[in-house]
């Protein structure tokens, strides 16, 4: 692909998750004026929840699929009937685990009707990461641009036929109900995209024609072998959700929905912002990086130096953009009552430089097999921030669980920056 290409292609996928990360933070705005704190808290505790388990029901194929293609090209569909069965099984597993804890938890009457609706969202989460991954295979990027914007898109017209035409029926429940709703239609569509692409239906780029003939013992790869590959992608993403989301759970249970929903608008912030670098690897460069990390191994230092820089340059710019408009942008958005959020974002931006290059960096630790490495990284920033939150938050409240996240970027940064910079100096990526 061409400079001029690739241009068009990352500004193509930056239109598609701007378009979406527009949709979905005008989805929250609406909830969050329309509910209030407490609600909007309740509301996104109980979504937080559901999302930090979305990555234990695939766990780790759409990451794991993106490895294999790009290291194996055709030959590895021999994945496909074992991976699609164990992703069955997986997200039956996490469906069952989160109606046992809405059932049995420490949890209101709300709180627990709640868990149960938004349950059906884990759903629609499988489905987007597995399509998400066969697009990204076939390079259909106006394809991939639109999987990722329609749901919110339909959450965002729902929401607002509810908050501006039939107001009465603004609540907390039937919010989780339209939610639920278009998680399902999603996840029915992805499953015939699923089926297809499981027929044969696969456009692989970057590897040649497809093979006329599939060696037999190539359809042999069972459930276990998948899941041997795939938990460090799995892991990875759980770990990644904890450091990241758990503080909204920890602040709905220590100190109160109102706290958690006056941080999830920082959050909410802070989560559009990094979507710049997140389009670019996640969606963009990672099968490429794959595939450069077995084929072409100086593309990768060159890719790998001249990232960094963007990405340190662009997070710094986005952090003072934040601190300069927070002020009076956030309460016009959002309204009253969110007014402490400002100060929160503020800290929040203090780690944005951070993220970039550790999204930079990440994406390099994902190709090789250093996949473990990286998912070991996150299981210990997972634990570093959940401990400073337990310790933070009941004296500082959400401002203590901002400082958690900013110290476990600190970690993250210079973790990943050390064994990358290892890797890619040291020619073994």
């Amino acid at each position: 692909m061409s400079k001029k290409q690739a241009v068009k292609t990352i500004s193509l996928l930056w239109v598609g998750s701007i378009m979406g990360a527009g949709c979905a933070f005008l989805t929250q705005v609406l909830l969050a004026r329309e509910l209030g704190p407490a609600p909007f808290g309740a509301f996104a505790a109980a979504l937080a929840m559901v999302m930090l388990v979305a990555p234990l029901a695939s766990f780790g194929v759409g990451g794991f699929w993106l490895k294999a293609f790009g290291e194996e090209g055709w030959q590895a569909v021999r994945w496909l009937r074992g991976s699609l069965k164990y992703t069955l099984l997986t997200t039956f597993l996490m469906l069952t685990c989160l109606f046992c804890w809405a059932m049995f938890g420490p949890h209101d009457v709300s709180t627990r009707e709640l868990l149960m609706v938004l349950s059906v969202y884990l759903l629609g989460q499988v489905a987007v990461e597995l399509v998400s991954a066969k697009l990204q295979l076939e390079e259909r990027y106006l394809g991939l641009a639109l999987w990722q914007f329609l749901p919110h898109l339909m959450r965002l017209m729902l929401v607002a036929m509810l908050a501006l035409v039939i107001n009465k029926l603004m609540t907390l429940h039937n919010v989780a109900y339209a939610y639920g709703l278009i998680s399902l239609l999603v996840f029915l569509f992805g499953a015939f995209l699923m089926w297809r692409m499981y027929g044969g239906h696969l456009a692989l780029k970057g590897h040649g024609e497809a093979p006329r003939k599939t060696e037999p013992a190539t359809l042999l790869i069972g459930m276990k072998q998948v899941a041997v590959q795939s938990w460090p992608f799995g892991l990875a993403g759980v770990f990644y959700l904890i450091y990241f989301q758990s503080d909204i759970i920890l602040l709905k249970y220590i100190m109160g929905d109102d706290v958690a929903g006056i941080y999830n608008v920082a959050f909410v912030v802070i989560a559009t912002v990094y979507m710049l670098p997140g389009v670019v690897y996640q969606k963009f460069l990672l099968p490429k990086i794959h595939r450069w990390a077995r084929h072409d191994r100086a593309k990768v230092s060159q890719v790998y130096r001249t990232g960094n820089l963007i990405m340190l340059i662009l997070g710094f710019i986005s952090m003072v953009i934040l601190w300069l408009t927070a002020n009076f942008v956030l309460p016009w958005i959002f309204g009253g009552g969110y007014e402490e959020a400002v100060f929160i974002v503020m800290v929040l931006a203090l780690g944005v430089p951070l993220r970039f290059v550790s999204l930079s960096t990440g994406a390099f630790l994902m190709a090789n097999g250093y996949i473990r490495k990286k998912a070991a990284l996150m299981a210990i920033a997972a634990t570093i921030n959940v401990t400073l939150n337990i310790f933070l938050i009941p004296v500082y409240g959400a401002i203590g669980a901002a400082v958690a996240t900013c110290l476990t970027e600190v970690f993250l940064f210079i973790s990943y920056a050390i064994y990358a910079n290892t890797m890619i100096v040291g020619g073994k990526v």
